[in-house]
């Protein structure tokens, strides 16, 4: 299937399944599963960051426009993408990345992926908590969301992966 058009599909999906399906689930201790962070993790390592920018930007403005969230989806996803070139530097293989190959569970291994995907929803999650809750007097509450939503939204990211990239590997 051709890059732009798996983008394309993900983009929607992922979108999709944030909005009707997450958004509406209500776990308590302010746990939120956010997904759709994995759009922009998935996208090629040799992609600029204007476009990372650009792409978070379009992808976080639909979710809050369908949300209501008046921005957190898109600022917590451009710094998530902002982050994404220091992290994959950062947690680079010896040899480097292949630039055709896609950067995913299957294909990078458990560790890089725990790694670079952790750090990088840490961050995410992080900042979409302190802007909503805009009190440095609840910096405790903020850390406990964001420590058990990554958690839950990490794990949810794993079985995505396993569904439905495990049979794109293979191939």
């Amino acid at each position: 299937m051709n890059q732009a058009v798996k983008n394309i599909l993900r983009f929607v999906a992922l979108m999709a399944f944030q909005v009707l399906v997450l958004n509406q689930i209500e776990i308590g201790f302010g746990i939120q599963l956010m997904v759709y962070p994995l759009f922009i993790f998935l996208l090629p390592v040799e992609m600029g960051i204007l476009m990372l920018l650009l792409l978070a930007f379009s992808l976080g403005i639909v979710i809050d426009a369908m949300s209501n969230t008046y921005g957190l989806h898109a600022s917590s996803l451009l710094a998530f993408a902002y982050f994404r070139p220091l992290i994959f530097k950062l947690t680079a293989p010896r040899d480097g990345y292949d630039p055709l190959m896609e950067t995913n569970l299957h294909t990078m291994g458990y560790n890089w992926f725990i790694k670079t995907f952790g750090a990088l929803l840490i961050i995410h999650h992080f900042w979409f908590f302190l802007l909503e809750i805009f009190k440095l007097n609840e910096l405790i509450f903020v850390l406990q969301k964001t420590g058990l939503s990554v958690i839950l939204s990490f794990l949810l990211c794993l079985l995505l992966q396993y569904l439905f990239l495990n049979k794109a590997v293979k191939k």
